[in-house]
């Protein structure tokens, strides 16, 4: 599986990249592919190329801040979570999407 995202929030500091780093820890836990981009105060960090958006299975978004160049993602399946819980409950997150994606 192939997993991207991008995490920012309000503040665009710290818990972007706590978020950032879970849900890449989690996905590659279970032996995915991950990368996320990041959307802070410094701007885009680590942006997702077109072909890493192509080939992706799934696309985990925050939902505290609207994401810039959202655009990107249409046609993918998006899942939003606020930057919270993907930094604490990053396994939770990849447990589901896992199960969504095998009933798929």
């Amino acid at each position: 599986m192939k997993l991207i995202g991008v995490t920012s929030c309000p503040s665009g500091v710290a818990h972007t990249y706590m978020a950032a780093e879970a849900l890449e820890t989690a996905a590659k836990a279970k032996g995915w592919d991950a990368k996320i981009e990041t959307q802070g105060a410094i701007g885009i960090e680590n942006e997702l190329s077109a072909a890493e958006i192509e080939a992706a299975d799934v696309v985990v978004l925050t939902k505290d801040i609207a994401i810039k160049k959202e655009e990107r993602f249409a046609g993918k399946k998006i899942v939003r979570v606020t930057v919270t819980q993907a930094a604490k409950q990053a396994p939770e997150i990849i447990a589901k999407l896992e199960s969504m994606l095998a009933q798929a």
